[in-house]
């Protein structure tokens, strides 16, 4: 193929640029893919990929925005019907406190697959000597839930907590708590930015407030502590004090 042209789905169409063609590559690459977790975030990513360039250049219109149609379609069926139902050697275990649906290795839930608790919690996602081990999603009957990477059967490396009363984390998790750096989300708009510890925020962090003024400064125990700098919508620095 040079770098003139591109093929999709046995058709071949001119090309002029380069960003398209290198968008047109990692399609055809996800094409083939045959995991399905990174099939539906690889999807996310091209589509995005695929927006962008075709408001950028609407000179490959027809191309592009089939191709997006398509890919829309096809990441909206692999999140409403991800339930593992093709993974090979599939098995069901009556457990303790739920039903695990998915791949078994002697006896132990090792591969995809998803645990139903009794208590209306689930869990679905990689698994190793019957441990969350890899990348998941779980939800909790609270309505809260958590998608990312597991070890050792809990929450640990990079993840995103998603509370019922809209507040969002997307960060580093240690042992199933915020543990290191990360991102707060509040539902009013104000945003946090910085170092946590055991779930509470700890060290540096920025403080970005829904009217746009931003904070910058130490956190102790989930608090605010010492000298922090203001930063106000109109320009104005301040330095706020706080005593704990």
């Amino acid at each position: 193929m040079d770098q003139n042209t591109f093929d999709l789905n046995n058709q071949t169409y001119a090309n002029n640029n380069n960003i398209l063609l290198g968008i047109i590559n990692e399609l055809q690459q996800i094409i083939n893919s045959s995991r399905e977790d990174l099939t539906i975030k690889r999807i996310s990513d091209i589509i995005i990929k695929m927006n962008f360039f075709y408001n950028e250049n609407k000179k490959y219109y027809e191309s592009i925005m089939n191709q997006f149609a398509n890919l829309e379609n096809e990441l909206n069926q692999l999140k409403q019907n991800f339930k593992i139902n093709d993974i090979n050697n599939q098995k069901e275990l009556e457990l303790k406190n739920g039903r695990y649906v998915g791949q078994v290795v002697n006896g132990l839930r090792e591969g995809k697959g998803i645990y139903y608790v009794f208590n209306g919690d689930r869990y679905e996602g990689d698994w190793k000597n019957d441990k969350r081990e890899g990348r998941g999603v779980e939800h909790w009957n609270d309505g809260n839930s958590y998608e990312g990477e597991f070890r050792n059967g809990s929450a640990e490396g990079k993840g995103i907590y998603y509370y019922h009363n809209g507040e969002r984390y997307e960060g580093d998790l240690r042992n199933g708590k915020k543990e290191g750096k990360g991102v707060y989300y509040y539902p009013e708009g104000d945003i946090y930015e910085g170092d946590f510890r055991k779930d509470k925020r700890e060290g540096k962090g920025i403080y970005y407030y829904h009217n746009g003024d931003r904070e910058m400064g130490d956190y102790l125990n989930d608090k605010q502590i010492g000298k922090h700098v203001m930063l106000t919508r109109n320009g104005e620095v301040k330095i706020n004090d706080y005593h704990n």
